[in-house]
């Protein structure tokens, strides 16, 4: 069975998040080292690592999973933004790497109306910069999947593969496959011989070697609509068929998989992370696939 989790908040202190996996029953989990919308922040205390550390390995937990801010933009055509999303995901890695992270999960970025192939160049530069200034860093960096929305980088397998070609240490890198964006780009994910399509496509230009997370949200918006709105599982366009041929599919038995569904409470269903998580682990009970 793969590994089952959410990104989940951590207001009161990053250990918060742990024993919220606990609580949940998660053995995977995702966070953010601070306030999305935020440029800076204030480090992480080396007594606040150690404790998340010390809390981690207690209570058998696997290294997370971070997402990185939301405001970084490697694919910058400003000089001063892309400069700027530089040295934020520098301090991103550092982050990531003092709590001992497994992989930093980055969208590719938006271009901003020059144009896809300069983006793709903008963002292999980037990150080329990064590793060279980071080279102790034990963090794998993935690029997710995005919608599509705008100027988006990362709605194609294409992109994914050509920024992956320009790097100088491909090794460092991977990729972050999440539903609701790839459903929303466009490629089909049921029933079983599309699913079997969309997975071959992406090995062909990416390979599934490099999918070391998965991201499962159903999508409020049709296939094709290029707009990211997750859903929870089986309550979007997406249905529970998706799901189903993911976590039983036998080439992705040892990845994490993250909810980053809606968190509230329904009160005909109740926490809807506990609900979301029950789902994928009654699907597990489905025949493998691949």
């Amino acid at each position: 069975m793969p590994r089952f989790g959410a990104h989940l908040l951590i207001a009161g202190g990053l250990h918060q998040a742990l024993l919220s996996a606990q609580r949940y029953g998660f053995t995977a989990l995702q966070v953010f080292t601070k306030a999305p919308s935020q440029w800076v922040a204030s480090p992480i205390e080396e007594q606040e690592a150690a404790q998340f550390r010390r809390l981690r390995r207690k209570l058998g937990l696997p290294r997370p999973v971070v997402h990185d801010a939301y405001l970084i933009n490697l694919a910058s055509p400003d000089e001063p933004l892309w400069r700027r999303s530089v040295e934020a995901f520098v301090d991103e890695i550092h982050r990531a790497d003092a709590i001992e992270a497994s992989d930093l999960i980055t969208h590719p970025g938006s271009h901003l109306g020059m144009g896809e192939e300069i983006g793709i160049q903008r963002v292999i530069q980037a990150l080329n910069e990064v590793t060279e200034r980071c080279p102790g860093s034990r963090v794998r960096i993935l690029l997710e999947t995005t919608a599509g929305q705008g100027s988006s980088l990362g709605h194609r397998f294409e992109h994914l593969a050509a920024i992956l070609r320009g790097l100088h240490d491909p090794r460092q890198f991977g990729v972050c496959f999440d539903t609701c964006h790839v459903f929303a780009a466009g490629y089909a994910l049921s029933p079983e011989s599309e699913y079997r399509r969309t997975m071959r496509e992406l090995d062909r230009h990416v390979g599934l070697r490099r999918v070391r997370v998965f991201h499962l949200n159903d999508s409020k918006r049709e296939q094709g609509s290029r707009v990211d709105r997750h859903e929870h599982l089986g309550r979007g366009h997406l249905g529970l068929e998706p799901f189903r041929l993911i976590v039983n599919d036998r080439r992705f038995q040892s990845r994490s998989m993250i909810l980053e569904t809606p968190k509230e409470h329904l009160p005909e269903l109740g926490d809807m992370d506990s609900v979301n998580h029950q789902i994928l682990r009654d699907l597990c009970q489905a025949d493998g696939t691949g």
